[in-house]
């Protein structure tokens, strides 16, 4: 039902993008477009956040592989790459001649320093363990990078097509996350701190062809009003990622304006520091998960866009299953549980809302008056960016939060008890091992499926929904990707119809 309501909804705003591309793109002129959230800095090789690859991804930063506007995995860096009949054996052969913005060239062995970087002891980079896979690298010349992987791994391609796998310079990387080099269309020219990042076109790209656009202006506007405002006064052309769905119809009816509704991979859940007492007691955990009504969330926060869901998989993605039964609203089942837990009068507890994302702020509030039905009483502490990345995620000093965790491929979170969740299970990590070796598609379903039925028993989180790609611009830009399959607000290929 939910399904059928968001594509009624998204019949009625979208302008498809497959239209809008008909026409052959024109070279030239300038786009400025705002998002919600500022990231702390701009290298993803050393953070977590999205934000910064929402900015520098695919626009000023790239890896071997990227993801395209449809999901599908496709050459960036590496024009070709082969794997063995074992699946242990990743050849990539790198495209010749591409350069960094400082002109240092790209060749394999930049390539092999990047990936033990990635690897180090004192990385910095949020995901070691997918470099941490491989067992040996070989360049056998300046274009061929030969890895062979410690044993299977059914996500390697995927995550070497994630923002912590882009390649960075030997020279001047240390500087990244204040002036980023990299090698992709648009080269870095100037952060204003708490206002924007520019960007200008990289005329030595490797694709000639690309990008369309001469300059790109990202401008940070945090109140979703003041970036519709700022759509409508002209300041702005473009809202990348429209975090306040009710505004979208509102500018739908302009027709100065059009508005895409997509897919995304951004699961909002209500983060569970799981050693932290009582919610370390998964029947505390169950208990709350029966008294989140989660459609009800979706419609008083997001307009009714959305799409419930029970566990940590992306629908838009294979190898989903569908967990969103395992716990149905049900308050009498929630104090039963509460009951046995031994907390029958409920208990106090804070959560810590990031101030930078304005849904957050709003489930987190629901959400309180949800739990208060059986007796958990919620002290809601909004908090700043810089400080949850630190005392939130680094230091794990929370009880619960509230995020949207945009990773499509992340699951493999759970396996990892040092997470910000503390989440400690075997039977996870022996499920996910299985899924990671599978040897076909059927057995990576199997075990990806188990992955999330177990996540799912032991509600490790609160599993809400999956927010909505929502975006509104200039009637006559054209070329922005409707749907959003990987963290990245693209503009290698948006242009304007002049």
């Amino acid at each position: 039902m939910k399904k059928m309501v968001f594509i009624i909804l998204a019949l009625v705003l979208i302008i498809p993008a497959q239209w809008a591309s008909a026409e052959t793109p024109q070279k030239g002129g300038n786009l400025t477009l705002c998002v919600g959230d500022e990231p702390p800095g701009l290298d993803p090789t050393a953070s977590a956040s999205a934000a910064i690859d929402r900015v520098v991804y695919a626009n000023i930063m790239e890896g071997l592989i990227k993801v395209d506007r449809n999901g599908q995995f496709v050459p960036g860096l590496a024009a070709k790459w082969e794997v063995s009949p074992d699946g242990k054996v990743y050849t990539f052969h790198l495209r010749k001649g591409v350069t960094f913005h400082n002109g240092e060239p790209f060749n394999a062995q930049v390539a092999k320093w990047n990936i033990e970087r990635g690897a180090a002891e004192e990385t910095k980079n949020a995901h070691p363990e997918f470099f941490r896979v491989i067992e040996k690298i070989e360049t056998p010349d300046d274009s061929t990078l030969k890895l062979t992987l410690k044993d299977v791994d059914a996500l390697f391609i995927v995550h070497m097509a994630e923002g912590d796998a882009v390649m960075l310079p030997m020279k001047g990387f240390e500087n990244t996350a204040a002036e980023p080099i990299g090698t992709g269309p648009f080269k870095f020219a100037k952060w204003t701190r708490g206002d924007s990042v520019e960007m200008v076109r990289n005329d030595n790209y490797w694709n000639p062809q690309l990008p369309y656009l001469d300059k790109v202006t990202y401008r940070f506007i945090k109140d979703a009003s003041a970036q519709v405002a700022a759509l409508k006064a002209g300041d702005v052309d473009l809202i990348g990622w429209l975090f306040a769905p009710e505004l979208a119809a509102d500018i739908a009816k302009d027709k100065r304006f059009k508005v895409l509704a997509g897919a995304s991979t951004s699961e909002v859940i209500m983060s569970t520091n799981n050693k932290a007492k009582p919610f370390d007691n998964k029947l505390v955990r169950q208990a709350m998960a029966y008294a989140i009504d989660r459609q009800t969330v979706i419609d008083l926060i997001m307009a009714s866009y959305g799409t419930v869901i029970g566990s940590h998989w992306p629908p838009v993605t294979p190898y989903y299953k569908d967990m969103t039964g395992r716990f149905s609203y049900d308050i009498e089942k929630a104090k039963a549980l509460m009951a046995e837990a031994g907390y029958p009068d409920g208990f106090e507890a804070t959560i810590k809302l990031p101030a930078i994302y304005a849904y957050a702020q709003r489930a987190g509030e629901v959400i309180a008056d949800m739990l208060g039905q059986i007796g958990i009483k919620l002290k809601i502490e909004v908090v700043e960016w810089g400080y949850w990345l630190d005392r939130v995620f680094k230091q794990k000093d929370f009880e619960l939060s509230m995020i949207g965790h945009a990773e499509p491929w992340d699951i493999g979170i759970y396996a990892n008890p040092n997470y910000y969740f503390q989440y400690d299970s075997q039977e996870f990590r022996d499920a996910y091992a299985k899924a990671l070796k599978a040897p076909n598609e059927a057995e990576k379903a199997k075990w990806f499926g188990r992955c999330q039925e177990i996540i799912a028993e032991d509600a490790v989180n609160g599993f809400l929904f999956l927010t909505p790609s929502l975006s509104a611009m200039k009637v006559e830009l054209m070329g922005w990707w409707e749907n959003y399959p990987t963290i990245a607000l693209d503009c290698t290929e948006v242009w304007w119809k002049k």
